[in-house]
């Protein structure tokens, strides 16, 4: 059996993310991982593998207990194997239109790679874009499935604004945040990734079945599912690590205290990489989690898409502009042309003798001050001296 048919067969036998089944290839390489299932006869050191917290029995019996565990799960995949046929699989995939990726291949991201021992054994990719050059310059835009018209808006600008900078955006493909992120990354140019709980020939959401063949032509669908592979809520969670994992850095848009966004911001931690939140309505439910994450430090608070790009772009090389108020005419006025303006009464007339002694400047100032701001339309003489214009807004 060649490596890849090893591959597509643990991707029948495991499920995603399997840690133990990571660190049974990573010992042995995935043909070797395979043989050991097919004899049934796991090895004994093999316990001392589980992360398991330290119990209060002797250690014979833990270890005695570890191997029984370690047993089980042997008997598990082997019950798999059975099933397994990774000659058709490949097959099925390649008539379906898509491809598969291995550690080593030329589009596997090697970002992957820190995911250690849950790393995926391999990807079924189907699209046009290349995944490993899509997400060189990436952001993962999460969010709430039950968002509010606000999450919506914001993700479709964020998934547009990203885009059109040359930045993919990747997500899962969900209703609400994920599904407005990836249409507003297909109004750009650059490519969208979709990171599937399911099989790659499988459209879950139904609803999304149109996105999803419009993200096949100007992006590309991500699964570790073999093909066929229904969704379930413990595959949801574990696909948020590749998420994280394939980006640059994660922005959350609306999340609930409980939200699997906040899963995918715990392994966008954990994997160092960058983590920011947008902040709604302190009212609003659903950006209760976003708030959480900033108040706590673990996310930089970003309002638009130029400030995600500053965080997860090169340093000094991809700053946000300083966002600045409107500027009025009266903001160009010298300091003491506006200290004379302030001077002048807004309806009774004054001399210019009263608005030098307002003011503190000297009368010849006043008088090339007055001129000027009449020019403008600020003031305007009266019989008793001047006064502002009505109309002329002094903030204007």
């Amino acid at each position: 059996m060649s490596d890849r048919l090893a591959r597509v067969t643990l991707m029948r036998v495991a499920e995603p993310g399997d840690a133990m089944m990571g660190r049974l290839v990573a010992a042995h390489g995935p043909q070797a991982a395979v043989a050991r299932i097919r004899e049934g006869r796991p090895e004994p050191e093999l316990a001392g593998w589980f992360a398991d917290s330290p119990h209060r029995e002797p250690a014979g019996s833990r270890h005695e207990r570890l191997t029984a565990r370690l047993g089980r799960m042997f008997a598990s995949w082997a019950a798999r194997l059975e099933t397994a046929d990774p000659v058709r699989d490949l097959a099925e995939g390649e008539r379906r239109g898509a491809r598969l990726v291995v550690p080593g291949d030329s589009e596997w991201p090697t970002q992957l790679d820190d995911l250690g021992e849950s790393r995926p054994h391999a990807l079924w990719l189907h699209g046009e874009a290349d995944l490993r050059f899509s997400c060189l310059r990436s952001v993962a835009v999460v969010g709430s499935r039950a968002a509010t018209p606000y999450g919506t808006h914001v993700a479709a600008e964020f998934g547009a604004g990203l885009s059109e900078r040359g930045w993919a955006v990747i997500s899962g493909g969900a209703y609400g945040i994920d599904g407005a992120a990836h249409r507003g990354a297909l109004a750009g140019e650059t490519p969208t990734v979709v990171v599937l709980a399911c099989g790659a020939d499988v459209a879950y959401p139904s609803a999304h079945h149109s996105l999803f063949a419009a993200v096949r032509s100007q992006g590309v669908l991500v699964s570790e599912c073999p093909m066929g592979a229904t969704p379930t809520r413990p595959r949801f969670l574990i696909r948020n690590r590749l998420i994280a994992a394939l980006s640059r850095g994660t922005v959350v848009i609306e999340a609930a205290v409980r939200s699997g966004a906040l899963n995918t911001a715990g392994h966008a931690v954990s994997l160092n990489r960058h983590l920011a939140a947008v902040p709604g309505p302190v009212t609003s439910e659903t950006s209760a989690g976003c708030h959480r994450l900033i108040r706590q430090g673990k996310a930089t608070c970003v309002t638009t898409p130029e400030e995600m790009i500053e965080l997860v772009g090169a340093m000094g090389g991809d700053l946000a502009p300083e966002p600045r108020g409107p500027v009025f005419p009266r903001d160009q006025l010298s300091p003491e042309i506006r200290r004379v303006l302030e001077a002048v009464p807004a309806r009774t007339g004054t001399g210019p003798a009263t608005v030098a002694v307002a003011a503190g400047v000297d009368l010849d100032t006043v008088l090339s001050c007055l001129g000027a701001l009449a020019a403008a339309g600020y003031v305007e003489r009266v019989p008793r001296g001047w006064r502002l214009r009505p109309g002329g807004s002094p903030d204007r």
